[in-house]
């Protein structure tokens, strides 16, 4: 068993990234993430302050809108249209969750598909659905670039999703798809998932339950790629996968802390480099 290290391919990523800002910076060009929360949600908050701690080390600008949970719909475009109009801002994030009155499909669609760092716009939604160049989902796109970092061969492999959300599955599939994957999607609903996760040379699980994918579950060899943030009742991090039985029939395993969760910023970081570069005509 290989274990795919996150955390060092993330260290590796963004130190390649704060490069290509220093010299964009030479150019008189320097990158700018917006974010935008709303409400007080506590784990958003820690998220929010991860993706600053790395804009600095990076030396992408970084401003925070922090809205409270009596902002309106309409407020919430608002905000969303002036920052698309700001050319000194080049992403722009909207932290989910927001509280349950607003509409958040409404206001991911309103994200100028330029500026969409999340991947989250139907405009990149298609074009990455017709392998078109776009912004990728920041989670499923570190998935990729860890299975590319590890020299993990896709094409024509058994390739299982456990999870079908907007921000993880879905994108994957189109991602795994687009790199000649034969790509299966289980769910909540899903009959028989043993027989089928026993099947997958990669097996992702991106379901929100801790230590659901047990040994019996994963075929000897598999590629397991757990995308689970969950906390157990002692307060401790644990995915979706149980690590330390998987891991003995794994090939590669990501583990949790320290996988797929520190990719998923690089990504970010990654993607706002990129926006910049389209806004300044360099790609």
């Amino acid at each position: 068993m290989q274990l795919i290290d996150g955390k060092k391919l993330a260290k590796k990523i963004r130190e390649e990234l704060k490069e290509e800002v220093e010299e964009l910076n030479k150019k008189g060009i320097v990158p700018k993430l917006a974010v935008i929360m709303v409400g007080n949600d506590k784990a958003s908050s820690v998220y929010v302050k991860n993706k600053s701690k790395a804009c600095d080390e990076i030396g992408i600008k970084y401003e925070e809108f922090l809205k409270d949970e009596n902002t309106t719909q309409e407020e919430l475009i608002g905000l969303i249209q002036k920052l698309n109009n700001r050319k000194d801002i080049n992403g722009i994030l909207l932290q989910s969750p927001i509280p349950k009155k607003l509409d958040i499909r409404e206001a991911f669609n309103c994200i100028d598909d330029n500026k969409d760092v999340d991947g989250f716009n139907p405009v990149n939604v298609g074009k990455l659905s017709i392998g078109e160049d776009c912004f990728i989902s920041c989670t499923p796109y570190g998935v990729i670039k860890m299975l590319e970092a590890y020299n993990i061969d896709v094409e024509g492999k058994q390739a299982v999703i456990i999870g079908r959300s907007n921000i993880v599955g879905k994108p994957l599939i189109q991602c795994l798809l687009n790199k000649n994957a034969t790509v299966t999607v289980c769910h909540s609903k899903t009959q028989n998932l043993k027989e089928i996760t026993k099947q997958a040379d990669i097996l992702v699980a991106a379901l929100g339950k801790t230590k659901f994918i047990k040994e019996d579950m994963v075929k000897e060899g598999a590629v397991v790629i757990d995308v689970g943030i969950n906390r157990t009742e002692e307060g401790k991090l644990a995915g979706d996968v149980d690590f330390e039985n998987v891991s003995k029939k794994a090939s590669y395993i990501t583990p949790v802390p320290g996988g797929v969760g520190p990719m998923t910023i690089a990504m970010l970081m990654y993607n706002v480099v990129k926006a910049t570069k389209i806004a300044n005509g360099i790609i």
